[in-house]
């Protein structure tokens, strides 16, 4: 997992005050993209939630994460489709598993498409593996899609 923020770059705690701008990401980066409502719940549940900002300031990614008990669980990582292949999503998850390491979490859990196979394989190469399939789970063009449910021990 070898991913590091140019000069300049931070990720940040999400704050409501940017969500204008989180929603902008989601909905280039997502055909079916989560509503700034769900956001604002997840932000008003606590979860863990990031910005990842370029050094101008400009948000570029995001990333969702609940934590209970010992379990860790991705629900949203997201980068700016204009930014995608450049390790942004893997630094999001690198933060993301060393705050779930840092929780004493012995696994971290996600959902991800069936089709979304860049998102799969930057998964699986961090060592993520495969554990289940929610059928039907996402909302797609022609009804639903699978989701495959990954999971990474860290411990």
């Amino acid at each position: 997992m070898n991913a590091q923020l140019q000069p300049g770059w931070t990720i940040a705690p999400m704050a409501l005050e940017r969500l204008a701008e989180v929603m902008v990401v989601e909905r280039r980066a997502y055909e079916f993209p989560w509503t700034e409502s769900i956001l604002r719940d997840c932000l008003k549940a606590g979860y863990s939630a990031w910005v990842l900002a370029d050094g101008d300031g400009l948000l570029v990614g995001h990333a969702l994460m609940s934590m209970a008990v010992d379990e860790a669980h991705v629900l949203n990582l997201c980068v700016d489709p204009a930014y995608q292949r450049q390790g942004l999503g893997l630094m999001l998850l690198k933060h993301l598993m060393k705050l779930a390491r840092a929780a004493q979490a012995s696994i971290v859990l996600l959902e991800v498409r069936k089709s979304n196979k860049a998102a799969l394989r930057l998964y699986e190469n961090v060592g993520f593996q495969r554990i289940g399939v929610r059928k039907a789970y996402y909302p797609a063009s022609d009804g639903r899609e699978d989701a495959l449910v990954l999971g990474f021990d860290i411990l």
